[in-house]
């Protein structure tokens, strides 16, 4: 379990991933009074010696930080980036079956950027294999900071706490 870290502003200082913190560094937070609780986990308590503690859900920093707006290469971020939708024939793919594609394969000296890569279903990606002759049906690109959140926004949250939902949406 985590805790969603929120900015002064009270929004997520991250989407691309989403700020969360280990429940041990929530506590030292906590104790550190770098930020202030909005909500806890009403079923776990920590404990030491001479001292317990529900663990914090949702923290806010009392400090704002400057939001990072640049896009990081990565290969959920590419997956995000074409709705995990496979380049080559177009079809959805579940998250757990999607494949990074090399556009022109690291073995004739591609890359991985984001202009060289692209989601592929694993068919697809096995039939293309090693030949840089056959092309996806979207040329791809670096998108925008906003542009792969407002993607992200569209897709499911694996929310730890239900008061996740409020901070997110």
């Amino acid at each position: 379990m985590a805790t969603l870290i929120l900015n002064a502003d009270a929004a997520p200082i991250s989407m691309l991933p989403l700020s969360t913190i280990t429940w041990e560094e929530s506590i030292k937070y906590l104790v550190t009074d770098k930020a202030t609780v909005l909500e806890w986990y009403d079923d776990w308590v920590v404990r030491s010696v001479s001292w317990s503690t529900r663990v914090p859900a949702v923290m806010m920093l009392r400090e704002y930080q400057k939001k990072k707006t640049v896009v990081r290469f990565s290969k959920q971020n590419v997956f995000l980036r074409d709705q995990y939708c496979c380049q080559y024939c177009g079809a959805d793919i579940q998250k757990r079956y999607a494949t990074l594609d090399h556009v022109l394969p690291v073995s004739h000296g591609g890359r991985s950027v984001w202009e060289n890569c692209v989601c592929a279903c694993g068919e697809c990606n096995s039939r293309k294999g090693n030949n840089h002759k056959i092309r996806p049906k979207v040329t791809p690109r670096k998108p925008s900071y906003y542009e792969l959140v407002e993607k992200r926004r569209k897709i499911s949250w694996d929310l730890q706490h239900p008061s996740w939902a409020d901070y997110i949406s």
